[in-house]
């Protein structure tokens, strides 16, 4: 007996077979045009610093404290200033070289209207390489972490073992640090300060020659140095001026910690930029480190390529900082490209989408004020760099240092020391704004 089908499933029969012919009929015609390349921008827009404004309170609080003769073997001036946000709410804030001793009202013994420093029993101003200072939850300065003994404090991450030839020893200059769990999954936590190893050198390296990355552990809450280990050795590139020392910034996206770094050339005014990437909570693991080769990751340090570059004179200070604002990644750095002296006393940007670029720019310039001095355009301002963890209002605080920088052949020392505003750290509040492409 045969069956009849219902007009219903007549009627359905014929819907999905015209939905089957427009179906076919739109991916005809989607093979057929052309396919729109993506705006890799489109999601990310360009960011650089539209204004800026000084912020005195914090640059005041480093010269209360530096100014502050309560104790003789703490911190006075220094540079190389990083910091870092601890879990219970203070702030460790890491300085380079830095000067322990006495600072006297003015005039100094130029007869010029600046505190100026010496030493407690009368002699020069004690200079470590390394110290760090502890900042309270309410922003005020409490201590300084130094090494060695209270008779004769050292830095707080000792100088490594001498290096064998000419070279001599070395220091070790803190940069970017992070707060880690002790090994992968673990609750406890401790600090990561990323450390460059450089040796003593001789002109043109006067301010020591790259050897490697290191990586120090502190314990928390105390902030005990437990243990130095090196991540990235560089002893092996014969020319120093090819050595890469990684922390000179970093920053967390996703399950990576990115780590920015740059060779340090001294016959250019500009350095390039150069990119690792270690996942979060491992970087005191060497094994965990991987380079970018300008496609790739790789394994190897020295199959690493540069990922902001711009023809030797554009390009990065040896000192530069990387923040993310939204999508957009920002690069901060000395205007390496200045005409004069630019180089050191304005600062500008790049941006890009990704931490491994392209970067585009240079974008918008700072130019920070510097403290007085008799002949200003020896006075520098140098190392920019951002302190996310105090943003507010949308405004990027950025620090910057200042030295002085006198004539081939003419120690700075005295400049310093007869002028302690010279040595200091000091603060913009920084609120970007659009860049082009």
């Amino acid at each position: 007996m045969s069956r009849r089908r219902s007009p219903h499933t007549t009627t359905a029969a014929a819907l999905l077979s015209l939905l089957l012919a427009l179906l076919a009929a739109t991916a005809l015609v989607s093979w057929a045009m052309p396919r729109a390349t993506p705006d890799p921008t489109a999601a990310c827009p360009g960011r650089k610093a539209a204004s800026w404004s000084t912020e005195n309170p914090l640059t005041g609080e480093f010269a209360r404290y530096g100014n502050d003769n309560t104790r003789v073997d703490d911190w006075t001036g220094g540079d190389g200033t990083h910091s870092l946000r601890l879990p219970d709410g203070r702030t460790l804030w890491l300085f380079s070289d830095t000067f322990l001793d006495r600072v006297q009202p003015p005039p100094n013994p130029q007869g010029q209207p600046y505190r100026w420093r010496i030493a407690d029993n009368g002699g020069p101003p004690y200079l470590r390489h390394n110290t760090a200072l502890v900042m309270s939850r309410s922003g005020h300065l409490e201590r300084t972490l130094t090494g060695g003994t209270p008779a004769t404090p050292g830095p707080f991450f000792p100088d490594p073992d001498p290096a064998p030839g000419p070279a001599g020893g070395g220091w070790r200059w803190p940069v970017h640090a992070s707060v880690e769990p002790r090994a992968p999954g673990a609750r406890e936590k401790v600090v990561r300060v990323l450390l460059w190893n450089r040796a003593q050198g001789t002109a043109p390296w006067v301010f020591g020659v790259p050897r490697s990355t290191e990586v120090a552990t502190l314990s928390l809450p105390d902030l005990t140095l437990e243990s130095i280990t090196e991540t990235v050795d560089q002893t092996s590139v014969t020319d120093p001026a090819q050595r890469v020392l990684y922390g000179s910034a970093t920053a967390r996206h996703g399950a990576w910690t990115y780590v920015f770094g740059g060779d340090d050339p001294p016959d250019s005014p500009a350095s390039s930029a150069y990119l690792a990437r270690v996942p979060t909570g491992r970087l005191a693991d060497r094994a965990a480190w991987r380079f970018w080769d300008g496609t790739h990751w790789r394994r190897g340090a020295d199959q690493a390529r540069p990922v902001l570059q711009d023809g030797g004179t554009r390009g990065v200070g040896s000192a530069f900082t990387v923040v993310r604002d939204g999508p957009t990644w920002v690069l901060f750095t000395m205007d390496t490209g200045g005409a004069g002296t630019e180089g050191m006393t304005a600062i500008t940007s790049y941006w890009s989408c990704s931490p491994q670029g392209p970067w585009h720019g240079p974008n918008g310039r700072i130019t920070p004020p510097r403290p007085p001095d008799p002949e200003p355009h020896y006075v520098a301002a140098y190392n920019p760099q951002a302190h996310p963890e105090f943003t507010a209002s949308g405004e990027l605080l950025l620090s910057y240092d200042v030295n002085w920088l006198g004539p081939p052949g003419v120690p700075a020392d005295p400049r310093l020391n007869g002028n302690v505003d010279l040595y200091r750290p000091r603060f913009l509040r920084v609120r970007l704004g659009p860049a082009a492409p």
